[in-house]
């Protein structure tokens, strides 16, 4: 077989042999895909109109569309926007993404985010939505922390919202005692090259390094009696009075009873005491 190959100036796509040549999918779905890489980003084409300007029909294109999803080449995403709206995003790769897609897209256009093929946006009419919550103070905190934590790093550029995605997994570091800097050097370091998206990599090591929790309650205490008084005791045996080592200090209770005695006693003196010196005076 002789190959002859054009130099072409203008309107032409680059694309990977592995992508041409991956048995794997069929003639349909590297075609379509081709087809789908060659379009300009911010393309607006869904699958009904596909099958209906090709020859293969629905079906056929309904299947290629399923093995390259499948494949990681072709992906769509329901987006919730700050108005409420649901808005669907679809994505295609030159390039696998079999990783777990984040909530939020990345950034369309570009040779490392794929390149956006429609947008739609449903009618509120048809699926009513609430507003979504205010942030709470914890939330806007941890947002606030991790915008300081990724700013050194210009390639974990986050949206508003991607942000406020992730602050639940940043306020779970800041409740376990986790600082700025171990935040940094769990997030920073050894990025992926290239960077499809930088919401997935930071939920990503959110979630597989979270430190441990902290203990929020104390052991028990643990004690012993004497065997001879029945006090507590540090470890099992005697304890240190009845060993004759020291002199035993009296509790709470026994005080009370010796002040009680100690005051019968000074009453019953001064009782004699009167008693002693009144024929005294009378004689007086």
């Amino acid at each position: 077989m002789r190959v002859h190959r054009s130099a072409h100036v203008r309107d032409f796509t680059v694309l990977p042999n592995r992508v041409l040549q991956y048995r794997r999918l069929s003639y349909t779905a590297r075609g379509l895909l081709a087809d789908l890489l060659s379009r300009p980003d911010g393309w607006r084409e869904d699958g009904r109109h596909m099958a209906d300007t090709s020859p293969q029909g629905r079906g056929a294109v309904r299947k290629a569309l399923k093995e390259l999803t499948e494949a990681g080449y072709y992906r769509v995403e329901k987006i919730r926007m700050p108005d409420g709206t649901i808005r669907t995003e679809t994505h295609v790769y030159d390039t696998p993404q079999l990783a777990r897609p984040s909530a939020t897209p990345p950034a369309s256009g570009g040779a490392s985010t794929g390149r956006a093929v429609g947008s739609v946006v449903k009618n509120r009419q048809q699926e009513p939505t609430l507003p979504p919550p205010p942030d709470s103070e914890e939330v806007r905190e941890a947002v606030a922390t991790l915008f300081r934590v990724i700013r050194p790093e210009p390639r974990l550029r986050l949206g508003e919202a991607e942000a406020r995605e992730l602050a639940p997994l940043v306020a779970q570091w800041l409740q376990r005692g986790a600082t700025h800097a171990d935040l940094a050097h769990a997030l920073l370091p050894g990025l992926p090259v290239p960077m499809h998206s930088a919401a997935s990599v930071l939920r990503y090591r959110l979630e597989h390094k979270m430190p441990p929790a902290q203990p929020t309650t104390r052991p028990p205490a643990r004690y012993a009696e004497c065997a001879t008084c029945h006090d507590p005791v540090p470890r099992p045996g005697i304890c240190r009075p009845c060993a004759g080592l020291t002199a035993r200090t009296p509790t709470a209770g026994q005080g009370a009873d010796v002040a009680a005695a100690g005051a019968a006693r000074v009453r019953t003196a001064l009782r004699s005491a009167l008693a002693g010196s009144r024929p005294a005076q009378l004689a007086a």
